[in-house]
């Protein structure tokens, strides 16, 4: 995968546009959520590939397109804001809508109801006619690029690649570029890739076939093939895969759908009151309107009646060549797709014969407007035949009635029912009916089991010649990938290698980790291996690092209670006792840190009171007062001289107090008293 615009993140583009996380990825660009410095909001910001800035065809083109879509303003459009060139990163500013898509919702709830379908199809052909309205086609109209916002809005994204249409740009495949989705391109674009509103009209028609019954219309092994299917087969009706449909709601989509443009409404706007229309009767309960059935199905005018002339001979696609490639992403190459279309109608006319009747040649002088007939040769002879005659001609009306039949209806038998059956099982029955069983092609299904029948062609029930050919498409099962092991990555690279796995990208959802380092990938959800279908929005789980802790103060508080909670927060504690004459015992004297934020283990140093210091009361009686006041003082103490009662004036100690050999605290005045 292209990974030319990783590096984009944190960028700042043209000094404005501070680039976020990715948020979609396409074949011509890659959408990220940013933010406006000046005017500080979100955004998206859609960045060109690199080299295409290279193409001044291209450049030109992407302004022209950029300035066209800005000067169109509807509440259902994605607003374009600016366009710009940051040393060759041309990139497009829109209007950020959170949400999902409607791909989203149809991989999550299809098929829907025919009144909820109609209601999220009129938001869509509200922008699409604001646009006709303007001059302007979409030409990639797809689930994709309709928006659903988490209020409830709807909004139709990737009018920048639309162009406003004028006698310069005709043509929506300039270069071999095609511009579009094979899923919801028109005929006329696959053809001649000539476009107007009718191809915006074709492609709602098949968004809509797609909300009704959960499945495109037109599937096939490679896109060519379905390209294919879009000129040459009408699209289905709906009630065939989901029954219950109204006819009405039939009628809409083959009216939006008609291979023949000029049966389709003129733009969206037309559509849009026809959508009202089918939308009010089945608000109504109307579960059959003959009337509004019939004003709604296409009719073929006189000027488009069938000429009456054999239509050439139908080419499989696979004849093509390996050299015309289609592929289902915007502005991929066409590879002489319509060369080998246009090729293979002239040689389909040049082999048909000639039907035109030759002119007699008028004779002389003749003013008639009736042939007259002269007869050559001799009159012929009356002859009794007419009973001969009438025995002819009954043989002869056997003959062309036992022709008739046999052209008719006699070479035909029905095709059987095979759908779900194994592929075994499927072929034993078609040729137990006469038939040859042969597989062309295999695909996904979520509702049909592996190795069984999807889908025949001739479809169960139709009309077949006898010993003909089933054509069967088998199912591989469903479609699943297994998610990615994205743990240890960049975000970048885990986006990346969830694209490369078939599977979206949904977000990035932070959290604190106290081993992997910040920014470094944790893992997913869904978990890494798990099988998922195609377009599953895969979250990432990107580390924070370490969480942080506040640090709480715990001076002069219980050292036993501290300890316990800083241990408790994830710290770890050492713990040192000292000596204290302010501080009572027990208590923290000091704390390091003792604020501010930590992280998990980070140490937390104490330093706990054990009180003042205390020493025993040395016994010095007997002593003179000068000696038993130095052996105090040395020993911490502060010593008083008093008198006894009976003092005599030998100054010798008889009575200390405290008394000798009690513990008391250092600097505690001891009493010493004299004879």
């Amino acid at each position: 995968m292209d990974q030319s615009n990783d590096s984009l993140l944190g960028r700042v583009l043209d000094g404005r546009y501070r680039v976020g996380a990715r948020v979609a990825r396409g074949g011509m660009a890659v959408v990220h959520q940013a933010t406006d410095l000046r005017l500080d909001r979100e955004v998206a910001v859609k960045v060109m590939h690199e080299g295409l800035a290279d193409d001044p065809e291209f450049v030109n083109r992407f302004e022209r397109e950029a300035r066209s879509a800005a000067k169109l303003a509807h509440h259902n459009v994605v607003s374009v804001f600016d366009q710009g060139d940051d040393h060759g990163t041309l990139f497009l500013v829109m209007e950020y809508v959170p949400g999902s898509t409607l791909r989203d919702l149809l991989r999550e709830e299809a098929p829907l109801s025919p009144s909820r379908a109609l209601s999220l199809l009129e938001p869509v052909l509200g922008a699409l006619g604001a646009a006709h309205g303007a001059g302007m086609i979409h030409r990639d109209v797809k689930p994709e690029n309709v928006l659903l916002g988490k209020n409830g809005e709807v909004k139709v994204a990737d009018f920048g690649l639309a162009r406003a249409v004028n006698a310069e740009t005709q043509h929506t495949a300039t270069g071999g570029v095609l511009i579009g989705t094979v899923s919801y391109l028109s005929p006329e674009l696959v053809v001649d890739g000539k476009a107007d509103a009718r191809a915006d009209v074709y492609a709602a028609g098949v968004l809509l076939f797609e909300m009704l019954t959960g499945r495109k219309p037109h599937q096939a092994d490679n896109p060519i093939q379905v390209a294919y299917k879009h000129v040459h087969e009408d699209i289905p009706p709906p009630s065939r895969f989901v029954p219950g449909i109204p006819a009405y709601v039939d009628a809409l989509v083959a009216r939006a759908t008609a291979r023949d443009q000029s049966l389709r409404p003129a733009d969206a706007r037309v559509l849009l009151h026809q959508v009202r229309r089918v939308k009010h009767a089945l608000d109504h309960g109307v579960t059959d309107d003959p009337e509004l059935t019939a004003d709604l199905m296409p009719r073929r005018s006189s000027e488009t009646e069938p000429t009456g002339e054999l239509p050439s001979e139908i080419i499989d696609p696979s004849e093509w060549g390996a050299a015309e490639r289609l592929h289902d992403t915007t502005g991929h190459q066409v590879d002489q797709l319509h060369a080998g279309m246009m090729a293979h109608e002239q040689a389909g006319q040049a082999a048909r014969p000639s039907q035109r009747p030759v002119a007699a040649p008028v004779p002389p002088g003749g003013g008639r407007e009736h042939t007259q007939v002269v007869a050559a040769g001799p009159p012929p002879r009356r002859l009794r035949r007419g009973p001969i005659v009438l025995v002819a001609l009954l043989l002869l009306a056997i003959l062309v009635a036992i022709g008739a039949w046999w052209l008719g209806i006699g070479r035909y038998t029905v095709t059987p029912g095979v759908i779900d059956l194994s592929q075994t099982a499927a072929q034993a029955k078609v040729e137990k009916a006469g038939l040859r069983f042969t597989v062309v092609g295999r695909e996904f299904s979520e509702t049909s089991a592996r190795g069984t029948v999807i889908h025949t062609d001739p479809d169960a029930g139709s009309r077949i010649i006898k010993h003909g050919t089933v054509k069967a498409i088998i199912s591989k099962g469903p479609e699943r990938y297994d998610v990615p092991k994205v743990a240890g990555m960049t975000l970048d690279g885990a986006q990346a290698a969830i694209q490369d796995s078939h599977l979206e990208f949904g977000q990035a959802v932070e959290k604190f980790n106290e081993k992997v380092p910040k920014g470094t990938v944790i893992g997913s959800d869904p978990a890494a291996g798990t099988p998922q279908p195609p377009d599953t929005a895969v979250d990432v789980i990107v580390s924070k690092g370490p969480k942080p802790i506040k640090i709480p103060d715990f001076t002069g508080k219980s050292a036993k209670a501290a300890e316990k909670k800083l241990t408790d927060l994830g710290f770890k504690v050492d713990s040192t006792e000292t000596f204290s004459d302010t501080v009572p015992a027990g208590r923290v004297i000091t704390q390091t840190p003792k604020s501010g934020k930590g992280f998990k283990d980070d140490t937390i140093t104490l330093s706990v009171s054990k009180g003042r210091e205390t020493a025993l009361v040395p016994d010095v009686t007997r002593m003179s007062v000068a000696d038993a006041t130095r052996v105090l003082e040395q020993d911490g103490f502060r010593v008083r001289a008093e008198n006894s009662t009976i003092y005599i004036g030998l100054d010798r100690v008889v009575r200390v107090d405290p008394a000798p050999g009690s513990r008391v605290p250092l600097g505690s005045l001891v009493v010493i008293k004299l004879v």
